[in-house]
């Protein structure tokens, strides 16, 4: 598997990332353990999980597997924090106290000393970002977290915490935004995009495959056995099971049937060759779909190809976004 810097930083990893959030309940630990050694062997090193996955179990699974399985130093392990680990408005958010906690507990249950990507969760608009990203200083600075990132940020938020860590020499850089992107949900492009292109930020999608509608496994309803049949998802599954949403499907599986590979290869391989992407979160529930996963690493999607998934699944633009295409004529003086 090809390998890519995260951004404009010195962290390397695997172009297809690992994703854990079913490890633990719908994935049971042989299986994560099978993934883990098929993403390995494949040549892959970014695994990603969270702490509130599972309420902490799909770390803890990782933690095993890492001790017992697949060697911790064979691993680029990236977690996150924000969400609600313990009672009270300090058992959430991004506060210096909870977010120091939070990290001691994660590398607790990933029984490591150190991760080499911690991403705030998500935005918090009650904790001042400065707060934040001071405790992000000090998790680095400890030499507990070797790189800092974010997850599901906008475009001014991102840009927001990027430009307040670079303005002082020795304040951990934010080289990373853990977003979702897909060909049904293209909406970062409006601004994360050229922020993060702007400012030297990696990108790393989750759910590239469009929470599994992209496969084609729903286009004619729910299998019983499928994520959107869970309980856990169905609300989750239920914006992307659309009239419109089909339709890019099915444009997915007709250029799938022209170039004779799966309708995932075609998916993910129009993700993970984005600008600004670095490398897409792959999040299987079997060993089965991780290998349908795995064999895109050598597809290259042709242009007319691309070109028409582009004019399929393009989203809605306007004011301002299109004003950076104005020229200098179309602005009165």
């Amino acid at each position: 598997m090809k390998q890519r810097h995260l951004g404009r930083s010195g962290l390397v990893v695997s172009r297809l990332g690992l994703g854990t959030m079913t490890w633990g309940r719908d994935t049971d630990e042989d299986d994560a353990a099978a993934q883990l050694i098929a993403f390995r062997d494949a040549g892959g090193t970014l695994v990603d999980t969270a702490n509130v996955y599972v309420a902490g179990e799909s770390e803890s699974v990782l933690g095993r597997l890492l001790k017992d399985v697949v060697p911790r130093d064979e691993v680029v392990l990236a977690t996150k924090a924000h969400g609600a680990m313990g009672p009270g408005p300090m058992g959430r958010g991004t506060s210096r106290g909870h977010l120091l906690m939070a990290l001691d507990a994660s590398l607790k249950r990933l029984q490591t000393d150190w991760i080499d990507l911690w991403q705030l969760h998500q935005w918090d608009e009650v904790t001042p970002w400065e707060e934040a990203m001071s405790a992000m200083d000090h998790a680095v600075s400890s030499g507990r977290v070797r790189y800092a990132g974010v997850s599901n940020y906008s475009g001014w938020q991102q840009g927001a915490v990027a430009a307040w860590q670079r303005a002082v020499p020795g304040r951990a850089p934010v080289i990373s935004n853990q977003v979702e992107y897909s060909l049904l949900q293209r909406g970062i492009e409006r601004e994360v995009v050229p922020s993060a292109l702007n400012q030297g930020i990696g990108l790393l999608p989750w759910s590239p495959l469009g929470r599994g509608v992209l496969t084609g496994k729903y286009r004619h309803g729910v299998p019983g056995d499928s994520r959107g049949a869970s309980q856990h998802f169905q609300a989750w599954m239920a914006p992307f099971l659309t009239e419109a949403a089909g339709s890019v499907v099915d444009a997915v599986l007709t250029a799938a049937d022209g170039l004779g590979v799966s309708p995932v290869a075609v998916a993910l391989t129009w993700v993970r060759d984005r600008p600004g992407v670095t490398a897409p979160i792959v999040g299987a529930r079997t060993s089965a779909q991780l290998q349908a996963s795995l064999a895109t690493e050598s597809l290259v999607l042709p242009e007319p190809v691309r070109q028409a998934l582009d004019e399929v699944s393009a989203p809605a633009t306007g004011y301002p976004e299109n004003a950076a295409h104005w020229s200098s004529e179309d602005i009165e003086t």
